[in-house]
């Protein structure tokens, strides 16, 4: 029986490593990358291909010849030199390009590994880790591509960051004083068991378009799985829970004790509060030896930090130095498609700057311009634009460094209930320091007042 193709996103990541490593032989495994790759002669676990996923058409042809994909994205690290937005709006957007991708190459299914979500809360009420978790799920499903959510906790292995962390403060810390976050209800699941997990959903069709919670054989809770680590080091820790410890000192706290960015520190912390225990399913049922905290952190400390090696990396060209990317997020209450607010933007601008700046269109091309000087030059993509997604290519103009770099897009997301509104790759003309002090906050601010007309006017 021939090998089903799976695609990994986040290949390079805790999951996607161990998931190539444990598994290359049930699957031809296709591991997407930023960074170019170099495998040794003979090396057969996967076939790397380096893909930009902030570009549908970058996407695409990284996923190509696929027939599952494999989606552990979160939180990548900026590949601009100043990037203005959110990890949650970032995300979106990459979400959004990665459906798109699976849908025009006909992916059969998407398996996304998102975060457990409590019971008690409404998606206004959830952290902002969370809700961004649950958007990539609505978002990864708006296309007829089925999708599989496996919702986990923490996913106890070696090279996990959130064990890590626990690990580092046991280690770090003769006494560990716990927040209130400590003493939340929590369902870790062990590295093995989630992998065999993915594994088993995987072209499975019964577990198509489901949200599915995962987690190992018994709840506890942080400040249990403190003590649990200290015992297994044969480590003598005092842990003692306190009751006013806000998530702005927790988070400092961590960061500063693990040497983690606060970047990757602060949403988790934030997600603590929640109870996030996995509800009984079908899928649990049929792992019914799942392993304990404890059987799964004692693997886990016995390998060490250790994760699967990667291939030699290829050296990089030569990058455009000074590239700026910005992702935000517009309300988009009247449900309007990106067609219609980037039309609308365009008409915009002249009137919220009584005239000073003007937009000159001719056929594809439009020009915004200052007492006719021009600033920006665009070229509209229609081969690449729909009614939620209208793409422009920087083709000139005073303000561009390069004609040949940087895209302008307007998107819809969420059922159209917001807009993005995202510039790509800009490579500025004027002098950095100079752009990141003018160019670059005016942008922002003329895009939240466009965001609050968007939301607030009569169109």
């Amino acid at each position: 029986m021939e090998r089903p193709t799976l695609v990994i996103a986040g290949a390079t990541g805790f999951l996607g490593r161990w998931f190539i490593e444990r598994y290359h032989h049930a699957y031809r495994i296709i591991a997407l990358s930023r960074s170019a790759m170099q495998p040794e002669p003979g090396y057969d676990k996967a076939e790397w291909r380096q893909v930009e996923l902030y570009s549908v058409t970058s996407t695409e042809e990284g996923i190509a010849g696929a027939d599952l994909a494999l989606y552990l994205v979160h939180s990548m690290s900026p590949s601009a030199r100043l990037s203005q937005g959110n990890f949650e709006d970032t995300d979106l957007l990459l979400a959004d390009n990665f459906a798109r991708a699976c849908r025009n190459q006909g992916l059969r299914q998407i398996l996304f590994v998102g975060g457990i979500l409590p019971e008690e809360e409404s998606v206004d009420g959830l952290s902002r880790h969370l809700r961004s978790r649950r958007e990539v799920e609505l978002t990864l499903a708006s296309t007829e591509v089925p999708v599989t959510t496996l919702r986990a906790g923490i996913i106890v292995g070696p090279g996990g960051s959130s064990f890590r962390m626990i690990d580092k403060l046991v280690r770090r810390l003769p006494m560990l004083i716990c927040p209130a976050w400590c003493q939340s209800e929590t369902h870790p699941i062990g590295l093995d068991d989630t992998l065999a997990i993915i594994d088993y959903c995987l072209d499975r069709p019964d577990t198509y378009d489901r949200a599915i919670d995962i987690g190992g054989s018994e709840v506890t809770t942080y400040m249990d799985m403190l003590s649990t680590v200290a015992e297994l080091r044969g480590k003598r820790r005092v842990i003692r829970p306190v009751r006013f410890f806000t998530a702005g000192l927790s988070t400092l706290w961590v960061s500063k004790i693990t040497n983690t960015s606060q970047d990757l520190v602060k949403p988790l912390v934030e997600s603590l509060r929640h109870r996030m225990v996995a509800r009984d399913n079908d899928v649990l049922r049929a792992f019914p030896e799942r392993e304990s905290f404890r059987e799964s952190a004692g693997r886990a400390l016995e390998a060490g930090d250790r994760l699967p090696p990667l291939p030699p990396r290829q050296p990089a060209p030569p990058a455009e130095k000074n590239t700026v990317r910005s992702v935000q997020r517009l309300p988009n209450p009247r449900r309007h498609t990106a067609t219609y607010v980037a039309r609308l933007y365009q008409r915009w601008l002249p009137v919220f700057f009584r005239a000073l700046i003007g937009v000159k269109s001719r056929g594809e091309n439009s020009t915004f311009q200052v007492v006719g000087v021009p600033l920006l030059k665009l070229t509209f993509i229609p081969s690449r634009s729909d009614d939620h997604r209208q793409l422009f290519y920087i083709v000139g103009g005073l303000l561009a460094g390069r004609k040949d770099k940087g895209w302008l897009e307007f998107r819809s997301v969420l059922d159209d209930r917001y807009i993005i509104s995202a510039i790509h790759e800009f490579v500025p003309a004027l002098p950095w320091y100079l752009y990141v002090l003018t160019q670059a906050p005016a942008h922002k601010w003329v895009m939240n007042r466009f965001g609050r007309y968007l939301s607030h006017a009569d169109h």
